[in-house]
C-alpha cells in the first residue's frame, strides 16, 4: 500500500531514523523518535501552507517499551506502510 492511501489509525513503520528537528519544542533537539523499523499509527495528514503539493503525515510512533511518544510531522519518504527490518 503506498503512504498516500493510509488514512487516521493506520499502522506505520519509520523508514529512516527520526530526530526532532526543533518542531517538538519540549523535547531537546536531535531526540530520536524512531528507529528505522519503529511502529507507529498515523493520526493525520496535512499540508503545509507554504507547499500545498506535499503531503505531512502525522505520526505517534512506539518507543521501546511500546508506548506511544509525541505527535511528529513525517514527509512521505520517513515512512511506510509495510514493516522495514528489525528496528
Amino acid at each position: 500500500m503506498s503512504v498516500d492511501k493510509l488514512e487516521p489509525g493506520d499502522m506505520v513503520f519509520a523508514a529512516t531514523d527520526i530526530f526532532n528537528d526543533g518542531s517538538v519544542p519540549e523535547l531537546p533537539e536531535d531526540t530520536r523518535f524512531a528507529r528505522v523499523g519503529s511502529r507507529g499509527v498515523l493520526i493525520n495528514t496535512g499540508h503545509l501552507e507554504e507547499q500545498p503539493s506535499i503531503t505531512l503525515f502525522l505520526v505517534r510512533f512506539e518507543d521501546d517499551n511500546r508506548e506511544l511518544g509525541p505527535p511528529v510531522g513525517c514527509w512521505a519518504e520517513e515512512i511506510s506502510a509495510e514493516p522495514i527490518g528489525a528496528c
